[in-house]
């Protein structure tokens, strides 16, 4: 009766958890269209959203409605199930991604109880991401194919195609990271990055793997289809790009879904390689206040990082041009890829010195 009880209140903790992070997603999402506008607004000189409420802070309201009261056409010629299936399974993967981010440390209660502020600690969470992303890309794949549109079909393709490049490319600078903490585990990986400073050196990854860094930065940006690598979605090409032929909030899905991938690949990348929720003299804190306002502290440090990290996709966004297709494949293939076996044919050799000596 007692296991009862406590698988019961486990289960409970766990629905909040991850209702709170997928209503959390989605308003990050929402605001993260606002802030993409001001952003584009302040770069290029103009004012921005400022009708809908104060600052515009209304616009993604209304832009949200808009799109739900908006006429839902399903083509003639399109396979039906395929084309409503398609925007469901890229938000369904955008959404499973953040299942294994460790948002804060553990919190144990006054009575033992220790609280979890993620959803799934499992121990092969990398790779975990690896494959809800693989997925993700059906999402695109199968709506561009069932709406009988050869330019959607042939965004698909470019979506395809530029997906399975740079996952390779991602993969493998990743693993020169993985030699280093020796675990699959996100938070095992964001505990090894403790505070700041450790043993004469910064702990967190950034500053031992800066080339695997910079590789899983631009990758992240081709898997996220975010400029200079949104061939997928080039108007000038491609009209509207795989959703040309979607309306409504199945258009809707496929936008929201891109904007909760940036706010769950910015977490990612923080977990990864800027600590994730640890921070500067995080000991100091940890000992001067109460537990469950340090764990607070402690989640408002990694959004605050993951809101610096979104800012930085739309600044790159809004200043580099458009690669042309030609050019995208080929860094992907005989730079980065070639760049990211180097990298960790580097680190093995210092491991393995180190190791010795």
């Amino acid at each position: 009766m007692l296991l009862l009880q406590i698988d019961t209140a486990l289960i409970i903790e766990k629905l909040i958890l991850i209702t709170v992070i997928l209503m959390g997603s989605l308003g990050v999402a929402m605001y993260a269209t606002w802030g993409e506008r001001k952003v584009a607004a302040v770069m290029q000189d103009r004012i921005g959203p400022n009708r809908a409420g104060p600052f515009g802070l209304l616009q993604p309201l209304a832009d949200g409605l808009k799109l739900f009261f908006k006429e839902e056409i399903i083509p003639d010629r399109s396979t039906r199930f395929i084309f409503i299936l398609g925007p469901c399974l890229a938000m369904l993967t955008a959404c499973m991604t953040s299942a294994v981010v460790p948002w804060g440390p553990d919190y144990t209660t006054a009575s033992g109880h220790v609280v979890s502020f993620q959803v799934a600690d499992i121990n092969i969470g990398i790779l975990f991401v690896f494959g809800v992303v693989s997925l993700g890309v059906y999402g695109v794949m199968l709506g561009g194919w069932a709406s009988n549109n050869k330019f959607s079909l042939l965004s698909s393709i470019r979506a395809a195609s530029q997906a399975i490049s740079y996952e390779l490319a991602m993969g493998i600078s990743l693993i020169a990271l993985l030699m280093m903490t020796g675990s699959l585990s996100l938070r095992e990986i964001v505990s090894q990055q403790h505070g700041f400073w450790s043993d004469g050196y910064f702990s967190w990854n950034f500053f031992k793997q800066p080339v695997a860094f910079i590789i899983f930065l631009t990758c992240a940006f081709a898997e996220l289809n975010r400029a200079p690598f949104d061939l997928p979605e080039c108007e000038s090409e491609l009209n509207m790009g795989y959703h040309q032929e979607y309306s409504s909030m199945k258009l809707g899905f496929y936008l929201f879904a891109e904007y909760i991938n940036m706010f769950v690949s910015s977490a990612i990348i923080i977990t990864l390689f800027f600590g994730g929720y640890n921070f500067p003299f995080m000991d100091k804190v940890a000992a001067g206040v109460n537990p469950l306002l340090f764990s607070v502290i402690c989640i408002l440090v990694l959004l605050t990082k993951v809101v610096c990290m979104i800012l930085f996709f739309m600044f790159i966004r809004w200043t580099l041009p458009r690669f042309r297709y030609d050019q995208l494949m080929k860094l992907g293939w005989r730079s980065l890829i070639p760049l990211a076996l180097v990298n960790m044919l580097v680190t093995g050799i210092v491991i393995l010195w180190f190791t010795k000596n």
